[in-house]
């Protein structure tokens, strides 16, 4: 989405779809199935409270997965809604002028992440999960001279909809599961 207004251009990117719907169908397939496996086992937990857990969750990665990117001439910014309370997830905002530089770091899985460095010494996070991900990076070399040719995402769309078969594989052996769990109980 792209608002003017007199001299500032102001694009917003939201968290690409696939990764939502990838990593909240993963979620519902890996918790689902708890509730109904403990009343088939009279397990310890109630199921109720395993439910409130699950929805509790769920609302905390919805949260989670609602991070935009504003970006205008003077800034980036990384925000939430405002139902998300702040202490559960902050946000950013850092002006163009002060961004001295971005520093590739790799991550224990080995793949690599980059983080703004201002002139003050702060690091923030360049938000790589983003739809149009190559049009925020554009963005960030048109804004700060940085050559960002090299800066790619964590991870490729392709992972994510193998992520989301496997995830509808699972979410078919839950179906399975439920049912079983229901027989017995």
């Amino acid at each position: 989405m792209t608002a003017n207004s007199a001299n500032t251009s102001t694009t917003i990117f939201r968290l690409s779809p696939l990764i939502r719907i990838t990593l909240l169908s993963l979620y519902v397939a890996l918790t689902v199935p708890l509730p109904f496996l403990a009343a088939a086992t009279a397990a310890p937990t109630p199921p109720s409270l395993l439910w409130v857990g699950i929805c509790l969750g769920f609302v905390g990665l919805y949260a989670v997965l609602t991070e935009r990117v504003i970006v205008n001439d003077q800034e980036i910014q990384v925000t939430y809604p405002v139902w998300v309370p702040r202490f559960f997830r902050k946000g950013w905002t850092l002006l163009w002028s002060e961004v001295k530089e971005l520093k590739p770091r790799s991550t224990g899985q080995g793949g690599l992440v980059y983080y703004f460095l201002s002139k003050d010494g702060k690091a923030y996070l360049l938000p790589m999960r983003v739809a149009g991900f190559a049009r925020l990076v554009n963005i960030v070399q048109a804004k700060t001279g940085i050559d960002t040719t090299d800066v790619r995402p964590l991870a490729q769309p392709w992972m994510y909809a193998i992520l989301f078969g496997f995830t509808l594989l699972l979410l078919l052996v839950d179906a399975w599961t439920i049912n079983t769990a229901l027989t017995l109980s």
